[in-house]
């Protein structure tokens, strides 16, 4: 599985509004909920609150991966958020975030759900395709970043 495939436009934001994280996370899952029919989005909200609440998905580096399984669901579901002011999300660093992937899999999806968290710890751990997700600001070229990047290993 590639992230890269779990991504289309409809679930790439070039530029967040949102300025803390209740408000990022209220953004993605609305283009999450309005990319996916019949998804049930305040059910997604309260998984993804709840996983919050263990600790913030903020790893530091200007990234954040908010996560969480969602029973109903087929599989693996992804989006892409960039902000270039950054958002406070409470990030282990204290730093603001400026790139977000929000993932969410099946309530059964154990190995996948970490396999997938694993791609984009990778992905973005490379300093060069931080910068270059946030140097861009289209959604075409967002994407394209992260399949070339991805196709490296």
């Amino acid at each position: 599985m590639k992230i890269a495939d779990l991504l289309s436009d409809r679930v790439v934001i070039p530029e967040l509004q949102a300025e803390g994280k209740a408000e990022a996370l209220d953004e993605m899952t609305q283009v999450l909920a309005d990319a996916t029919p019949g998804i049930d989005r305040a059910r997604l909200r309260e998984v993804l609150e709840d996983r919050e609440r263990l600790g913030s998905t903020g790893i530091g580096g200007g990234v954040a991966i908010p996560h969480a399984r969602l029973p109903g669901l087929s599989g693996i579901l992804a989006v892409f958020g960039r902000s270039s002011r950054g958002v406070d999300f409470d990030a282990v660093d204290g730093a603001p975030t400026r790139l977000f992937f929000l993932l969410v899999a099946p309530e059964d999806s154990s190995g996948m759900h970490l396999k997938a968290l694993a791609r984009i710890a990778r992905l973005l751990k490379e300093q060069t395709v931080r910068e270059q997700l946030l140097a861009c600001d289209d959604r075409d070229g967002l994407l394209r970043i992260i399949r070339e990047a991805e196709a490296k290993y």
